[in-house]
């Protein structure tokens, strides 16, 4: 795993809100990842349930988006092995400027052949604790080509809060909410399987369209700096943590979201 960053990787991250690694991980690694999110797809959707909350693990196969999988790490122990790695936890803690990660929820987001759009968004605003910091990583297991639904990137967009706009609507509702902002550029992400990317959960992202016959696999992993709070949106948490903490608790249950990282 290509896992040293540089002063300038970090740099270009926090001015832009993201980072391409374009060679993460060697063969054998991505051999192993490629077998254990699709052995742990495949398990899911044999009904074998992850210890936490189902109900919010939802599937876009009926808008023809993508087919996505949420928190594998909970019940397979390959996927677990490997979001649980303290190397991506310091990756992300160092990029975000934070002294502490906490998997916020894992996906494995497979890209249905010529499926839609993914419209543009900001993830954090969605999430169940407010960050400036937090941070996502996004691994290809397959090639990630302009045909087959590259992320796209808006340089600069994580410094600001975006969320009057509707987030499930078309690809540029966003940028009717916020007309200044479909006059910038975006930067596509193309890279080999095997390459990541991170990005800022205040990042506005979208995805092409998959032009292709055939799937584009990638699994990501959305982090939570250490000592984040409640804030009130329920998001992914199950119910036996929602019955039991208000708004400005710490997030810190261990069970949901494990602490892989930190420098204290």
């Amino acid at each position: 795993m290509n896992d040293q960053l540089t002063s300038a990787q970090i740099s270009f991250y926090r001015e832009n809100g993201f980072l391409i690694i374009e060679d993460f991980l060697d063969k054998t690694e991505l051999d192993t990842w490629r077998a254990a999110v699709d052995e742990a797809v495949s398990l899911r959707d044999n009904n074998v349930l992850p210890v936490g909350s189902l109900q919010h693990e939802s599937t876009s196969e009926k808008n023809n988006v993508f087919q996505q999988r949420m928190n594998l790490w909970m019940d397979h122990d390959g996927v677990r092995e490997i979001m649980l790695d303290s190397r991506l936890g310091k990756m992300a803690a160092d990029l975000a400027g934070v002294d502490g990660i906490r998997i916020w929820h894992d996906q494995a987001l497979i890209k249905l052949p010529w499926a839609v759009p993914t419209a543009w968004h900001q993830d954090n605003t969605k999430w169940s604790f407010a960050s400036e910091n937090s941070i996502s990583i996004w691994v290809a297991l397959d090639d990630v080509t302009m045909q087959n639904g590259c992320l796209f990137f808006m340089p600069g967009t994580h410094k600001r809060r975006l969320v009057d706009y509707p987030t499930e609507g078309h690809l540029g509702a966003l940028f009717e909410a916020y007309p200044e902002l479909g006059s910038m550029e975006p930067v596509p992400v193309i890279m080999p399987a095997g390459g990541c990317s991170f990005h800022n959960g205040l990042a506005a992202h979208g995805a092409h369209a998959n032009m292709t016959p055939r799937p584009r696999r990638a699994f990501t992993c959305a982090y939570m700096p250490d000592h984040s709070r409640f804030n009130g949106e329920p998001n992914v948490l199950p119910e036996r943590i929602l019955n039991t903490i208000s708004v400005g608790d710490l997030l810190d249950d261990e069970e949901q979201n494990p602490l892989i990282f930190s420098y204290s």
